[in-house]
């Protein structure tokens, strides 16, 4: 069935139905789940944050792994952040957790967003001319690539008048539209908010805080144990081929695409947390030894045996002898073979 929401044109068929379905049923029962899994929550939360961190702003281009992410946050100094990579890490970081800590106080208006891309870009030197004002110059959005090519997706609007009408078009929109489902309306806003690419960077980053924040006003609590912007890293390809299919249709676009891969991230997500829960529970049987190596692999899918001796000061055979034992159980799965062999949970 097609219909208008907002400017767009959605086709609100099975497969919407179903995945919206498939999110809900899964809120519903969050908040049992959170009253049964305080300690886990709080470990998950934490691998979550850096794992957000790290893909957007590796989508962005930044260079940095997790663990070079984690390594860094863990010694933040501000005074020497000298590589670009690094500024905007702590400051996605901070936005993040400024998001996660007061979601609740930070309304959807113009200032808001400003004032946000105003604290993303906080630290990164380059962008100091242009925080937390709207762009003065055309952007385009790019793909950036590992070989250092990049590739436009898709034309923006146009700077001055154009953009600011847009935005408050958006925002007033949001505000008042009180029938259309919060999933639907939070995918739309950071679909349209990165169509506008109303700053002149820091768009892309923004957009998936956005996406957090959204999500967290609606009460589906669950995102911040979990990482959306990784899930996106993962389907980079996919991301800006659904971006680019939708915007070549400007304006009045049908933008059912894009809604199904917003919630397929949704839906892959949850079932990542609920496999990442389901390991959690299992580790209270078992013995010290057994649990720091079941948590290892839980925050570190794709480690090796080698890697996990090494971090957790166990001797390898005796990892090697405690995975095929995980394995037999099928509390993990395996990966590879010979040297490349790496680990994950279900």
């Amino acid at each position: 069935m097609k219909t208008q929401v907002y400017t767009f044109k959605l086709n609100l068929d099975w497969e919407l139905v179903n995945a919206i379905s498939e999110i809900d049923r899964f809120d519903a029962s969050w908040s049992t789940i959170e009253k049964q899994e305080g300690q886990s929550l709080k470990q998950l939360k934490s691998f979550a944050t850096i794992r957000s961190v790290g893909a957007s702003t590796r989508i962005e281009g930044s260079a940095m792994s997790d663990e070079e992410v984690e390594v860094l946050l863990k010694n933040i100094n501000i005074s020497k952040l000298e590589d670009r990579d690094s500024q905007e890490v702590v400051g996605y970081f901070e936005t993040l957790e400024l998001i996660s800590e007061s979601f609740n106080e930070i309304s959807i208006s113009e200032n808001s967003l400003k004032s946000l891309h105003n604290l993303l870009l906080n630290y990164s030197e380059k962008d100091q001319w242009h925080k937390g004002d709207y762009k003065q110059h055309s952007n385009a959005v790019e793909a950036n690539f590992p070989d250092g090519t990049k590739q436009i997706i898709f034309k923006t609007t146009e700077p001055g008048f154009p953009t600011g009408d847009a935005m408050s078009e958006l925002v007033s929109w949001y505000a008042q539209d009180k029938k259309t489902h919060p999933l639907v309306k939070s995918a739309l806003f950071s679909y349209e908010f990165v169509s506008i690419h109303p700053f002149q960077d820091g768009n892309g980053r923004l957009s998936r805080l956005l996406s957090t924040l959204l999500l967290l006003q609606n009460g589906y609590n669950w995102i911040q144990y979990v990482s959306l912007e990784h899930e996106i890293e993962s389907r980079k390809n996919e991301y800006y081929r659904v971006l680019r299919t939708c915007q070549s249709k400007r304006p009045n676009e049908d933008i059912t695409e894009w809604i199904i891969f917003f919630f397929s991230a949704l839906v892959n997500i949850q079932r990542q947390l609920l496999k990442k829960l389901e390991a959690s529970g299992s580790q209270a049987s078992l013995s010290p030894r057994f649990r720091s190596i079941l948590t290892f692999i839980i925050n570190h899918p794709g480690c090796k045996s080698g890697e996990i001796a090494e971090k957790l000061e166990i001797p390898n055979p005796t990892v090697k002898r405690i995975l095929a034992d995980f394995l037999k159980t099928k509390l993990i799965q395996k990966h590879g073979a010979g040297a490349g062999t790496n680990y994950s949970v279900f």
